[in-house]
Protein backbone atom coordinates (compact mmCIF):
# COMPACT_ATOMS: atom_id res chain seq x y z
CA UNK A 1 0.00 0.00 0.00
CA UNK A 2 2.87 1.91 0.63
CA UNK A 3 4.21 1.37 -2.48
CA UNK A 4 1.22 2.58 -4.29
CA UNK A 5 1.30 5.83 -3.22
CA UNK A 6 4.50 6.70 -4.33
CA UNK A 7 3.20 6.26 -7.59
CA UNK A 8 -0.49 6.58 -8.27
CA UNK A 9 -2.39 9.74 -8.52
CA UNK A 10 -4.81 9.82 -5.25
CA UNK A 11 -6.08 13.61 -5.47
CA UNK A 12 -9.49 12.53 -7.33
CA UNK A 13 -12.37 9.90 -6.74
CA UNK A 14 -11.19 7.01 -8.52
CA UNK A 15 -14.03 4.75 -7.30
CA UNK A 16 -17.85 5.92 -6.71
CA UNK A 17 -19.00 2.53 -6.25
CA UNK A 18 -17.11 -0.55 -4.22
CA UNK A 19 -16.81 -2.98 -7.31
CA UNK A 20 -16.16 -5.59 -5.33
CA UNK A 21 -18.67 -7.99 -4.25
CA UNK A 22 -19.27 -7.89 -0.66
CA UNK A 23 -21.46 -10.49 -0.35
CA UNK A 24 -18.67 -12.76 -0.88
CA UNK A 25 -16.75 -11.17 1.32
CA UNK A 26 -18.99 -10.94 4.48
CA UNK A 27 -19.27 -14.46 3.93
CA UNK A 28 -15.41 -15.18 3.96
CA UNK A 29 -14.74 -12.72 7.14
CA UNK A 30 -17.74 -13.65 9.19
CA UNK A 31 -17.59 -10.21 10.61
CA UNK A 32 -19.75 -10.09 14.19
CA UNK A 33 -20.55 -8.89 17.56
CA UNK A 34 -17.12 -8.88 19.19
CA UNK A 35 -15.30 -8.67 15.70
CA UNK A 36 -12.90 -5.84 15.40
CA UNK A 37 -12.38 -5.49 11.25
CA UNK A 38 -10.30 -3.25 9.36
CA UNK A 39 -11.32 -2.49 5.65
CA UNK A 40 -10.19 -0.55 2.37
CA UNK A 41 -12.59 2.22 2.38
CA UNK A 42 -12.77 3.16 -0.91
CA UNK A 43 -16.18 4.40 -1.51
CA UNK A 44 -17.27 2.84 1.64
CA UNK A 45 -19.56 -0.33 0.61
CA UNK A 46 -18.10 -2.50 1.82
CA UNK A 47 -17.12 -1.22 5.16
CA UNK A 48 -20.84 -0.31 5.62
CA UNK A 49 -21.92 -4.18 4.75
CA UNK A 50 -19.37 -5.29 7.19
CA UNK A 51 -20.97 -2.66 9.77
CA UNK A 52 -24.47 -4.48 9.00
CA UNK A 53 -23.34 -7.28 10.68
CA UNK A 54 -23.06 -5.16 13.74
CA UNK A 55 -19.45 -5.99 14.69
CA UNK A 56 -17.25 -4.30 17.75
CA UNK A 57 -15.30 -1.65 15.49
CA UNK A 58 -14.88 -1.16 11.63
CA UNK A 59 -11.55 0.75 10.78
CA UNK A 60 -12.14 1.94 7.21
CA UNK A 61 -8.45 3.42 5.47
CA UNK A 62 -7.29 4.75 2.38
CA UNK A 63 -4.68 7.24 1.09
CA UNK A 64 -7.02 8.85 -1.19
CA UNK A 65 -9.13 11.69 0.90
CA UNK A 66 -11.36 11.94 -1.64
CA UNK A 67 -12.28 8.52 -1.08
CA UNK A 68 -12.89 9.00 2.29
CA UNK A 69 -15.56 12.05 1.52
CA UNK A 70 -17.71 9.56 -0.79
CA UNK A 71 -17.81 7.24 2.42
CA UNK A 72 -18.38 10.08 4.78
CA UNK A 73 -21.10 11.36 2.60
CA UNK A 74 -22.42 8.01 2.59
CA UNK A 75 -22.79 7.77 6.59
CA UNK A 76 -24.42 11.28 6.42
CA UNK A 77 -26.88 9.70 4.21
CA UNK A 78 -27.69 6.81 6.48
CA UNK A 79 -27.64 9.02 9.64
CA UNK A 80 -30.33 11.99 7.76
CA UNK A 81 -32.42 10.02 4.86
CA UNK A 82 -34.79 7.22 4.52
CA UNK A 83 -34.46 4.39 2.65
CA UNK A 84 -35.86 5.34 -0.71
CA UNK A 85 -33.89 8.93 -0.57
CA UNK A 86 -30.51 7.14 0.26
CA UNK A 87 -31.50 5.58 -3.42
CA UNK A 88 -31.93 8.05 -4.95
CA UNK A 89 -29.21 10.00 -3.71
CA UNK A 90 -26.64 7.42 -4.82
CA UNK A 91 -28.25 6.84 -8.10
CA UNK A 92 -29.85 3.52 -7.91
CA UNK A 93 -33.11 4.72 -8.38
CA UNK A 94 -34.00 8.01 -10.84
CA UNK A 95 -34.71 11.21 -9.09
CA UNK A 96 -34.64 15.41 -9.47
CA UNK A 97 -34.47 15.71 -5.74
CA UNK A 98 -30.61 14.70 -4.79
CA UNK A 99 -29.52 18.60 -4.08
CA UNK A 100 -32.29 18.72 -1.50
CA UNK A 101 -31.23 14.90 0.06
CA UNK A 102 -27.34 16.63 -0.17
CA UNK A 103 -28.63 19.33 1.69
CA UNK A 104 -30.28 17.37 4.28
CA UNK A 105 -26.76 15.47 4.49
CA UNK A 106 -24.73 18.16 4.63
CA UNK A 107 -24.92 19.15 8.70
CA UNK A 108 -23.73 15.43 9.55
CA UNK A 109 -20.26 16.19 7.06
CA UNK A 110 -16.85 17.79 8.67
CA UNK A 111 -15.66 20.89 6.92
CA UNK A 112 -13.43 19.26 4.62
CA UNK A 113 -15.99 17.13 3.20
CA UNK A 114 -18.64 19.75 3.22
CA UNK A 115 -16.10 21.70 0.84
CA UNK A 116 -15.54 18.99 -1.83
CA UNK A 117 -18.98 18.19 -2.37
CA UNK A 118 -20.34 21.54 -1.82
CA UNK A 119 -18.16 22.07 -5.13
CA UNK A 120 -19.44 19.31 -6.81
CA UNK A 121 -22.92 19.99 -7.50
CA UNK A 122 -23.26 18.33 -10.99
CA UNK A 123 -21.47 14.85 -9.38
CA UNK A 124 -24.87 15.54 -6.48
CA UNK A 125 -27.04 15.55 -9.60
CA UNK A 126 -25.94 13.24 -11.21
CA UNK A 127 -26.16 10.75 -8.25
CA UNK A 128 -23.08 10.46 -6.03
CA UNK A 129 -22.33 6.47 -7.26
CA UNK A 130 -20.96 8.14 -10.93
CA UNK A 131 -18.69 10.68 -9.71
CA UNK A 132 -15.54 8.59 -10.53
CA UNK A 133 -12.96 7.62 -12.84
CA UNK A 134 -14.19 4.08 -12.93
CA UNK A 135 -17.84 5.00 -13.57
CA UNK A 136 -17.51 7.46 -16.19
CA UNK A 137 -15.52 4.65 -17.83
CA UNK A 138 -18.37 2.01 -17.52
CA UNK A 139 -20.91 5.19 -19.04
CA UNK A 140 -18.58 5.87 -22.25
CA UNK A 141 -18.74 1.64 -22.87
CA UNK A 142 -22.46 2.10 -21.98
CA UNK A 143 -23.41 4.90 -23.83
CA UNK A 144 -20.60 5.16 -27.31
CA UNK A 145 -19.87 1.31 -27.12
CA UNK A 146 -22.54 -0.52 -26.16
CA UNK A 147 -25.08 0.50 -28.41
CA UNK A 148 -22.69 -0.30 -31.62
CA UNK A 149 -23.03 -3.70 -30.67
CA UNK A 150 -26.21 -4.47 -29.01
CA UNK A 151 -30.08 -2.87 -29.14
CA UNK A 152 -31.52 -1.15 -26.12
CA UNK A 153 -33.90 -4.36 -26.20
CA UNK A 154 -31.51 -6.77 -26.52
CA UNK A 155 -29.54 -5.38 -23.46
CA UNK A 156 -33.00 -5.48 -21.19
CA UNK A 157 -33.84 -9.41 -22.23
CA UNK A 158 -30.13 -10.03 -21.34
CA UNK A 159 -31.42 -8.73 -17.67
CA UNK A 160 -34.42 -10.81 -17.93
CA UNK A 161 -34.67 -14.14 -15.90
CA UNK A 162 -33.60 -17.21 -17.53
CA UNK A 163 -32.30 -20.64 -16.86
CA UNK A 164 -28.96 -21.72 -17.08
CA UNK A 165 -29.30 -23.02 -20.42
CA UNK A 166 -31.44 -20.47 -21.96
CA UNK A 167 -28.67 -17.59 -20.42
CA UNK A 168 -25.77 -20.02 -22.56
CA UNK A 169 -27.90 -20.18 -25.65
CA UNK A 170 -28.59 -16.03 -25.57
CA UNK A 171 -25.45 -15.15 -24.85
CA UNK A 172 -24.08 -17.38 -28.20
CA UNK A 173 -26.60 -16.86 -30.36
CA UNK A 174 -27.17 -13.02 -29.63
CA UNK A 175 -24.94 -11.69 -27.58
CA UNK A 176 -21.32 -13.31 -28.43
CA UNK A 177 -21.06 -11.67 -31.84
CA UNK A 178 -17.82 -10.84 -33.40
CA UNK A 179 -18.60 -6.96 -32.78
CA UNK A 180 -18.96 -7.75 -29.17
CA UNK A 181 -15.15 -9.40 -29.10
CA UNK A 182 -13.79 -6.95 -30.58
CA UNK A 183 -14.77 -3.16 -28.99
CA UNK A 184 -14.75 -5.59 -26.00
CA UNK A 185 -11.05 -6.18 -26.53
CA UNK A 186 -10.34 -2.46 -27.31
CA UNK A 187 -11.88 -0.95 -24.68
CA UNK A 188 -10.87 -3.09 -21.99
CA UNK A 189 -7.25 -3.30 -23.19
CA UNK A 190 -4.13 -2.32 -20.85
CA UNK A 191 -4.22 0.75 -22.63
CA UNK A 192 -7.89 1.65 -22.57
CA UNK A 193 -8.26 0.90 -18.91
CA UNK A 194 -5.36 2.81 -17.96
CA UNK A 195 -6.13 5.97 -19.30
CA UNK A 196 -9.64 6.17 -19.13
CA UNK A 197 -10.44 4.08 -15.77
CA UNK A 198 -7.47 3.15 -13.85
CA UNK A 199 -4.35 5.11 -12.83
CA UNK A 200 -1.70 3.47 -15.49
CA UNK A 201 0.40 2.63 -12.71
CA UNK A 202 -1.77 -0.56 -11.32
CA UNK A 203 -0.81 -2.05 -14.13
CA UNK A 204 2.79 -2.08 -13.17
CA UNK A 205 3.28 -6.06 -11.97
CA UNK A 206 -0.16 -6.90 -14.41
CA UNK A 207 0.57 -10.12 -16.18
CA UNK A 208 -0.67 -11.34 -19.37
CA UNK A 209 -3.91 -10.59 -21.63
CA UNK A 210 -6.03 -7.71 -19.58
CA UNK A 211 -9.00 -7.73 -22.01
CA UNK A 212 -9.01 -11.55 -22.59
CA UNK A 213 -9.22 -12.43 -18.83
CA UNK A 214 -12.14 -9.87 -18.20
CA UNK A 215 -14.04 -11.05 -21.17
CA UNK A 216 -14.08 -14.73 -20.03
CA UNK A 217 -15.21 -13.36 -16.52
CA UNK A 218 -18.26 -11.60 -18.27
CA UNK A 219 -18.62 -14.76 -19.64
CA UNK A 220 -19.05 -16.76 -16.86
CA UNK A 221 -21.18 -13.72 -15.10
CA UNK A 222 -23.57 -13.58 -17.92
CA UNK A 223 -24.25 -17.14 -18.17
CA UNK A 224 -23.52 -18.93 -15.03
CA UNK A 225 -24.15 -15.70 -12.92
CA UNK A 226 -27.88 -14.32 -13.03
CA UNK A 227 -27.76 -11.09 -14.58
CA UNK A 228 -31.41 -10.37 -12.71
CA UNK A 229 -29.28 -10.39 -9.78
CA UNK A 230 -26.56 -8.87 -10.39
CA UNK A 231 -26.32 -4.62 -9.60
CA UNK A 232 -22.35 -4.56 -10.92
CA UNK A 233 -23.50 -5.72 -14.06
CA UNK A 234 -26.71 -3.84 -13.87
CA UNK A 235 -25.03 -0.77 -13.29
CA UNK A 236 -22.41 -1.04 -16.25
CA UNK A 237 -25.57 -1.89 -18.64
CA UNK A 238 -27.53 0.29 -17.69
CA UNK A 239 -26.65 3.73 -15.13
CA UNK A 240 -28.39 2.32 -12.21
CA UNK A 241 -29.54 -1.15 -10.42
CA UNK A 242 -32.54 -2.68 -11.31
CA UNK A 243 -33.94 -5.45 -10.41
CA UNK A 244 -31.01 -5.97 -7.45
CA UNK A 245 -28.77 -4.09 -5.27
CA UNK A 246 -25.55 -4.32 -3.16
CA UNK A 247 -25.34 -5.67 -0.02
CA UNK A 248 -25.01 -2.68 1.34
CA UNK A 249 -27.98 -0.81 -0.11
CA UNK A 250 -30.27 -3.64 0.57
CA UNK A 251 -33.39 -2.74 2.22
CA UNK A 252 -32.60 -5.59 5.18
CA UNK A 253 -29.60 -3.78 6.10
CA UNK A 254 -30.99 -0.21 5.97
CA UNK A 255 -31.44 -0.30 9.94
CA UNK A 256 -28.32 -2.48 11.16
CA UNK A 257 -26.02 -0.07 9.88
CA UNK A 258 -28.22 3.09 10.37
CA UNK A 259 -27.64 1.55 13.78
CA UNK A 260 -24.09 0.62 13.73
CA UNK A 261 -22.71 4.13 12.48
CA UNK A 262 -21.14 4.94 15.44
CA UNK A 263 -18.63 1.63 15.62
CA UNK A 264 -17.54 3.07 12.50
CA UNK A 265 -14.50 4.98 12.05
CA UNK A 266 -12.21 6.46 9.04
CA UNK A 267 -8.58 7.50 8.53
CA UNK A 268 -6.36 8.75 5.75
CA UNK A 269 -3.69 6.43 6.32
CA UNK A 270 -1.77 3.16 4.73
CA UNK A 271 -2.47 -0.30 5.87
CA UNK A 272 1.05 -0.49 7.39
CA UNK A 273 0.55 3.30 9.35
CA UNK A 274 -2.64 1.74 10.77
CA UNK A 275 -1.08 -1.23 12.06
CA UNK A 276 1.82 0.90 13.85
CA UNK A 277 -0.36 2.89 15.52
CA UNK A 278 -3.14 0.24 16.34
CA UNK A 279 -2.35 -2.52 19.04
CA UNK A 280 -6.18 -3.97 19.57
CA UNK A 281 -6.21 -7.63 17.90
CA UNK A 282 -7.82 -7.51 14.53
CA UNK A 283 -10.77 -10.53 13.51
CA UNK A 284 -11.28 -9.84 9.56
CA UNK A 285 -9.49 -7.78 7.19
CA UNK A 286 -11.08 -6.35 3.69
CA UNK A 287 -7.77 -5.64 1.50
CA UNK A 288 -10.05 -5.21 -1.55
CA UNK A 289 -7.24 -5.97 -4.43
CA UNK A 290 -3.90 -3.64 -3.10
CA UNK A 291 -1.55 -6.24 -3.96
CA UNK A 292 -2.37 -5.64 -7.40
CA UNK A 293 -0.46 -2.59 -7.10
CA UNK A 294 2.57 -3.81 -4.99
CA UNK A 295 5.63 -6.06 -5.98
CA UNK A 296 5.67 -9.76 -4.37
CA UNK A 297 8.75 -8.56 -1.47
CA UNK A 298 6.12 -5.23 -0.24
CA UNK A 299 3.26 -7.90 -0.60
CA UNK A 300 4.89 -10.83 1.80
CA UNK A 301 5.68 -7.90 4.07
CA UNK A 302 2.62 -6.60 4.57
CA UNK A 303 0.88 -10.25 4.80
CA UNK A 304 3.33 -10.56 7.90
CA UNK A 305 2.79 -7.80 9.37
CA UNK A 306 -1.27 -8.56 9.12
CA UNK A 307 -0.62 -11.93 10.28
CA UNK A 308 1.46 -10.53 13.58
CA UNK A 309 -1.75 -7.84 14.30
CA UNK A 310 -4.57 -10.50 13.93
CA UNK A 311 -5.92 -12.09 16.50
CA UNK A 312 -5.90 -16.22 16.03
CA UNK A 313 -8.26 -17.25 13.83
CA UNK A 314 -8.55 -13.94 11.87
CA UNK A 315 -9.35 -13.88 8.32
CA UNK A 316 -7.70 -11.86 5.55
CA UNK A 317 -10.15 -11.27 2.34
CA UNK A 318 -9.02 -10.01 -0.92
CA UNK A 319 -8.98 -10.12 -4.66
CA UNK A 320 -6.72 -10.76 -7.35
CA UNK A 321 -7.55 -9.15 -10.77
CA UNK A 322 -4.27 -9.30 -12.79
CA UNK A 323 -1.50 -9.31 -10.52
CA UNK A 324 -1.93 -13.30 -8.79
CA UNK A 325 -0.70 -12.58 -5.39
CA UNK A 326 -1.65 -14.97 -2.33
CA UNK A 327 0.68 -16.12 0.87
CA UNK A 328 4.10 -16.63 0.40
CA UNK A 329 6.14 -20.51 1.73
CA UNK A 330 7.83 -17.91 3.71
CA UNK A 331 4.79 -17.41 5.64
CA UNK A 332 3.09 -21.00 6.08
CA UNK A 333 3.62 -21.13 9.84
CA UNK A 334 2.03 -17.61 9.88
CA UNK A 335 -1.30 -17.83 7.81
CA UNK A 336 -3.50 -20.39 6.64
CA UNK A 337 -5.05 -20.76 3.11
CA UNK A 338 -8.68 -21.37 2.60
CA UNK A 339 -8.47 -22.66 -1.09
CA UNK A 340 -11.93 -24.59 -1.11
CA UNK A 341 -13.97 -21.79 0.46
CA UNK A 342 -12.08 -19.54 -1.32
CA UNK A 343 -13.09 -21.02 -4.84
CA UNK A 344 -16.81 -22.39 -3.82
CA UNK A 345 -17.30 -18.17 -3.11
CA UNK A 346 -15.20 -16.76 -6.12
CA UNK A 347 -17.89 -19.00 -8.21
CA UNK A 348 -20.02 -17.22 -7.14
CA UNK A 349 -18.83 -13.54 -7.25
CA UNK A 350 -21.15 -10.83 -9.00
CA UNK A 351 -18.09 -8.51 -9.61
CA UNK A 352 -16.65 -10.29 -12.19
CA UNK A 353 -13.69 -8.55 -13.22
CA UNK A 354 -11.26 -10.66 -11.03
CA UNK A 355 -9.21 -13.09 -11.61
CA UNK A 356 -9.33 -14.76 -8.02
CA UNK A 357 -10.38 -14.44 -4.48
CA UNK A 358 -8.16 -15.06 -1.46
CA UNK A 359 -8.99 -15.87 2.09
CA UNK A 360 -6.75 -16.64 4.62
CA UNK A 361 -6.37 -17.21 8.13
CA UNK A 362 -4.27 -16.30 11.14
CA UNK A 363 -3.03 -19.90 12.41
CA UNK A 364 -4.18 -20.87 15.94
Amino acid sequence: MTEAAHRADFSKVRYAQVWEDADILVEALKPGPGKVCLSIASAGDNALALLSEAPERVFAIDLNPAQLHCLALRVAAFRRLDYPELLELIGSRPSTRRARYYQACRPSLDAEARAFWDARPEAIDAGIGSAGKFERYFALFRNRVLPCIHSSRRIRTLLDPKRRDERIDFYERHWNNRRWRCLFRLFFSRAAMGRLGRDPSFFKYVEGSVADRILARTRHALTELEPAENPYLQWILLGRHASALPCYLRESRYEAIRTNLDRLEWRRCTVEEFLETRHTPIDAVNLSDIFEYMSESNSESLLRALAAAGRPGARLAYWNMLAPRSRPDSLADRLLPCEAEAEELFRKDKAFFYSRFVIEEVRQ
